[in-house]
């Protein structure tokens, strides 16, 4: 769970107050943090067209493309519009999935958009405007950092990605790593370090073999297919794998350099 390489970057961990201080008002100022996220590491910035051109060009995406969001634990159901939910899939079951997967650990969501979601960061999937929600899970000790980069910001979201190990960054980027890759790990036994696990709720998916109505595994992540299966049937819904779509994503206009 090694964070990407860097050279003379400015570092500390998300368990050091100080450190998530000056962190958060280097993201307020419109740098990128590198940070601990779950069992993994994400970059978090602002979440203006600068902050989101930043977080792709650092992590290999197309300018313009909508990345995800993230917020404080109890914030995160604020970024769904819950009147567009299917009629198949009842609030009430789902944010009770979501709250049980929060308390496992790292997971994301996509869902009908909220207004407060800028247009830059959603995406029309089905017809509908959705937000991909990722968080790091309620006992994550980056919450303190994302809640005081919103504090700081000015803000109720941020564009985040996960970190590409590989991938090296400029000096510049600030650097909140684990206290300890395997205390992060510990935290999370249920989750591998890879990027977290996304399920889509923004339409139904059918129906599964015990007519439980079925939410879309939008990708594969940190935990497996089986567990999600399983904690999902308890809140009374099945899990369909994605389908491959040709219909493209829309992206914000490019930004100018």
């Amino acid at each position: 769970m090694t964070e990407p390489a860097t050279e003379h970057a400015p570092r500390g961990t998300i368990a050091g107050p100080g450190d998530v201080r000056a962190a958060a008002d280097e993201l307020a100022r419109g740098r990128v943090v590198l940070h601990g996220f779950g069992t993994v590491h994400a970059l978090t910035a602002r979440p203006d067209r600068e902050g989101i051109a930043l977080v792709n060009r650092l992590t290999g995406r197309p300018d313009g493309r909508a990345g995800s969001v993230t917020t404080v634990p109890d914030a995160l159901p604020g970024l769904f519009d819950w009147t567009r939910l299917p009629a198949e899939l009842p609030r009430r079951q789902v944010r009770s999935l979501m709250d049980e997967l929060y308390e496992l650990g790292p997971f994301g969501f996509r869902g009908p958009a909220a207004d407060a979601v800028p247009e830059r960061l959603t995406a029309v999937r089905d017809g509908v405007r959705t937000a991909r929600v990722v968080a790091p899970g309620r006992h994550c000790p980056s919450n303190a950092f994302l809640a005081a980069a919103l504090d700081r910001a000015g803000t109720g979201l941020l564009c985040t990605a996960s970190a590409d190990r590989s991938r090296e960054l400029p000096p510049h980027v600030r650097i909140l790593t684990h206290a300890g890759d395997t205390s992060a790990r510990e935290r999370f036994p249920h989750h591998a370090p890879v990027p977290v696990t996304v399920v889509a709720f923004h339409r139904a998916a059918g129906y599964g073999r015990a007519g439980l109505p079925a939410l879309i595994l939008e990708r594969p992540g940190s935990l497996s297919a089986e567990h999600l299966r399983s904690v999902a049937a308890n809140h009374g819904f099945a899990l369909a794998p994605a389908v491959p779509r040709a219909e493209a994503r829309v992206y914000a206009p490019s930004v100018r350099r």
